[in-house]
């Protein structure tokens, strides 16, 4: 928990970091170039109606925002994708 608190004299800034608005656009874009993740298809401006044919995107939506969500890797069933963790214990208790 103490990982979250400044020094004395330092402040928070909230508006600032890789997401801040005056170079956002940028970090994003070089972030995806570090993933090498391919760049999302432009969007029409059109307009929403009635008569517009259902979209045919499979993908699922974000559970936060509802926008779609960008595949970057999947894993084969079965495969953990994390480091799995060191041998070393953590929690101080001795291991057997």
């Amino acid at each position: 928990f103490l990982l979250h608190v400044l020094p004395k004299g330092f402040h928070r800034i909230r508006h600032y970091g890789l997401l801040a608005s005056a170079h956002a656009k940028t970090n994003i874009a070089r972030a995806r170039e570090l993933l090498a993740a391919p760049q999302p298809k432009a969007e029409s401006g059109g307009s929403d109606s009635a008569d517009a044919p259902a979209p045919t995107d499979w993908r699922p939506p974000c559970p936060c925002c509802g926008g779609r969500m960008i595949i970057i890797e999947i894993f084969e069933r079965g495969n953990d994708p994390r480091a799995p963790p060191s041998s070393g214990s953590s929690s101080g208790a001795p291991t057997p």
